[in-house]
């Protein structure tokens, strides 16, 4: 594991091309609405096209030996790589940063959007958004909606830490009538699997988008399927499998690692016939991470941005907010919850998946309307 060093100015001669990784992340994000783009100086940059601006970046450096990141405004980060011979690759970073959206994301610009769960599986790690029936979860899916849902996740199988896979068939039980009695209702619903077949069946029930914890890797189909039905899809990092993830996870530098696998995943959907407004990531927080990990992640969240998608965030009441606090039970993390949502959005994050969607929706409207400028 490398050590990361923090340099105090732009370092000479250290990019080597072919050789050295770089990477950029927008820092110090300010909350600056469209109406008020004009007053801000030419210096700052907006993040994705919305609410957030920048004039400051973290460039970070990474080669076989040594990770070194420095911070720097924009004109002189281009001048440093200009420099550098890597000012091609910091100028296609950039663009990626600032670029709007697509997909779900085209117009938004203020506030995530929210996504509720609904686990349809007798060991899922908070039963607050567990159904066990199918009545239950179109029930839960009518609650979700009333409390201003954007998006209705129904998922058949537990993915916390030791959890084992269950059959195809009983997983497509599980959600394929839940999503039949809730298409109707102008939320789009989210199918969460990694089992093609199951995506295949929730997709003909009336889902609309995929989320898969293994980045469309758990089944050589899945990707064929997701480019043939031209849905959104979610891909998420996670090392290992649920059964075995929280075994001794090691990486050179979790945020770093994360960051090139999903751009990794990118490349091989956008090849396979996935369309590039189609595509979000996710992280994958406590999915073959410690704490530390995850805290690396989190901290440094928006060099996400760089990889051009939006990003989908997971925080509801996991474990890494009682190792964070007290060591409160699942039941007792709604405050962190909502603490991480809101730093989330404060990152750029564009979409939240939350158990306690009013809950999350007042504290980003309050957050929203205290930071607007005078």
């Amino acid at each position: 594991m490398r050590e990361a060093i923090k340099l105090a100015v732009p370092p000479r001669g250290f990019f080597v091309p072919g050789v050295t990784h770089l990477y950029c992340r927008p820092v110090n994000l300010i909350y600056s609405p469209q109406l008020d783009q004009d007053t801000r100086e030419p210096s700052y940059c907006r993040l994705a096209g919305g609410s957030l601006v920048f004039e400051k970046i973290e460039l970070i450096l990474r080669d076989q030996q040594h990770i070194y990141y420095f911070e720097s405004s924009i004109d002189a980060a281009r001048a440093w790589a200009l420099a550098e011979g890597c000012v091609e690759e910091l100028d296609r970073l950039m663009l990626m940063i600032v670029s709007r959206r697509a997909g779900h994301f085209e117009e938004k610009d203020t506030s995530p959007l929210l996504m509720g769960i609904i686990n349809v599986s007798p060991d899922s790690f908070f039963g607050g958004a567990t159904s066990f029936n199918t009545e239950a979860a179109i029930s839960r899916a009518h609650s979700l909606i009333a409390e201003g849902v954007d998006i209705i996740d129904v998922g058949g199988e537990s993915t916390k830490p030791g959890s084992r896979s269950i059959k195809t068939s009983e997983e497509i039980d599980r959600v394929a009538a839940v999503i039949e009695g809730i298409k109707g209702f102008g939320v789009p619903i989210s199918i969460d699997t990694s089992k093609p077949k199951v995506m295949e069946a929730a997709l003909s029930a009336g889902a609309s988008i995929i989320n898969d914890i293994t980045a469309l890797t758990g089944d050589p189909n899945s990707l064929a399927l997701a480019a043939q039905y031209k849905v959104p899809v979610v891909l998420m990092h996670m090392k290992g499998t649920p059964l075995t993830m929280q075994k001794r996870p090691l990486y050179d530098s979790a945020i770093l690692d994360v960051f090139d696998y999903l751009k990794w995943r990118v490349s091989v959907c956008l090849q396979a016939g996935i369309l590039p407004e189609n595509l979000i990531i996710d992280p994958g927080i406590g999915f073959g991470k410690n704490d530390d990990h995850n805290i690396s992640i989190l901290t440094r969240i928006s060099l996400l941005h760089s990889l051009g998608f939006p990003i989908l965030l997971g925080m509801s009441r996991k474990s890494l907010i009682a190792s964070l606090s007290d060591g409160e039970p699942v039941d007792k993390r709604l405050p962190g919850s909502l603490a991480a949502a809101i730093y989330a959005a404060g990152q750029g994050v564009q979409l939240l998946r939350v158990h306690d969607v009013s809950e999350t929706r007042q504290a980003l409207a309050i957050k929203e309307a205290l930071q607007c400028s005078f």
